[in-house]
């Protein structure tokens, strides 16, 4: 049991009352955790040879993020921001163009087209801003806090409550599909994204499922399955999709906490091409060669997109909670830890190329592409866009 519970104790936090799920990690977790000083220590930076800068190019300071977890949204040259107090900005080139607060406390985000902004909150509460100049568009309402930022594409905005059940509004906030599935009774709390793919949304649930979701009406086009529960106790039973999923081609890749990383085939129904058992509640990406994942011990593997082989796996980052990579570049991925420094390294070896050391603070969502730059959010507020030289 206790081989389990050290890994899971680093990522996420204690029971929530009634629901029975696990809570994602908070910065004040470590001195909750009984333990914390016993698990394994974080890896300490050690020199490197750069073959690659990290430049900043700006950054601007939008709020701290609190327990929540928060995605800048980059549509076109803007990128859009918020922070737990309700603060939410747009920016262009470093500079905002617009900032308001939304008069209540944010708990995700954000969500953008370029033409409407959407955040949530801790009771379910979806807010609609236009992106234009910040005004009030509308207001919804879900069966549970919002977690992770919607998702807006055109007149539809997709949201994925707490509870797991996810849900479509359109252009006024009025409902047009909802979609649940019956949930274990121990589960991880989800902050990922999901992801459109093929006119799907694309979405990981509890129990190693990833399911595709037409876009226009909710049906459940395919479901895969990522991994499957096993063990003595529930929580060694606990095998959810916790991250976003990837996609490429016809090819998608998800990858499950306590699981496997799996790839399925968009073109024949969602049909598993590979999968290797490497636990991740970090996340993955793709590009035209391999798959590339955090596992649960902040290493970084490169997988053969064809097979599932290992490439390389660069574990030098031990237990730094590192995000899930980004490629960025020419032939690079970037991902940041919990100490705030942004770090790159090669595709086709997993050597570092270069670092960035931001404030200090974690970076707990994954960095963003922002034309040639990389985008981060650290919980202290601050954004940075990095140049790659």
């Amino acid at each position: 049991m206790a081989r389990r519970l050290l890994p899971l104790a680093v990522l996420m936090g204690g029971l929530l009352a009634g629901c029975s799920t696990l809570e994602s990690i908070t910065p004040s977790f470590d001195s909750l955790n009984p333990f914390a000083s016993k698990g394994p220590k974080m890896a300490e930076l050690t020199p490197i040879q750069a073959t690659a800068e990290l430049r900043q190019d700006w950054n601007y300071q939008i709020g701290k993020a609190g327990n929540a977890v928060f995605y800048p949204a980059v549509a076109g040259n803007a990128v859009f921001v918020a922070a737990a107090d309700g603060s939410i900005a747009k920016l262009e080139g470093g500079q905002a163009v617009w900032r308001i607060n939304a008069g209540k406390p944010l708990s995700a985000g954000v969500g953008s087209d370029g033409v409407t902004v959407v955040v949530g909150t801790g009771t379910g509460e979806v807010l609609a801003f236009s992106a234009r100049d910040g005004s009030p568009l509308w207001q919804a309402r879900v069966s549970s806090e919002v977690l992770a930022p919607p998702l807006v594409e055109g007149d539809m905005i997709v949201v994925r409550s707490g509870d797991n059940r996810v849900v479509a509004l359109d252009a006024q906030g009025k409902r047009k599909w909802l979609y649940q599935r019956p949930t274990p009774t121990l589960s991880l709390r989800s902050t990922a994204p999901m992801m459109i793919a093929d006119r799907f949304v694309l979405t990981g649930f509890p129990g190693g499922k990833l399911v595709a979701l037409a876009l226009h009406n909710g049906a459940p086009v395919w479901e895969g399955t990522v991994a499957l529960p096993k063990g003595a106790t529930e929580l060694d039973r606990v095998a959810d999709v916790v991250a976003q999923p990837a996609a490429g081609g016809p090819l998608g890749c998800a990858v499950a906490y306590q699981g496997r990383v799996t790839c399925f085939d968009f073109s024949q129904g969602g049909n598993t091409v590979w999968s290797r058992d490497i636990s991740s509640a970090a996340g993955l990406t793709l590009d035209s060669r391999s798959v590339y994942v955090t596992d649960d011990s902040s290493a970084i593997q490169a997988l053969s997109l064809d097979s599932g082989g290992s490439l390389w796996k660069q574990d030098k980052l031990f237990m730094r909670r590192v995000t899930a990579p980004m490629t960025a570049g020419r032939n690079y991925l970037a991902v940041g830890d919990a100490q705030g420094v942004v770090h790159l390294l090669n595709r086709d070896d997993g050597a570092f190329a270069a670092r960035f050391t931001t404030d200090g603070s974690p970076i707990n969502s994954a960095p963003q592409r922002l034309g040639n730059q990389i985008l981060v959010q650290t919980r202290s507020g601050n954004v940075y866009a990095l140049d790659v030289q």
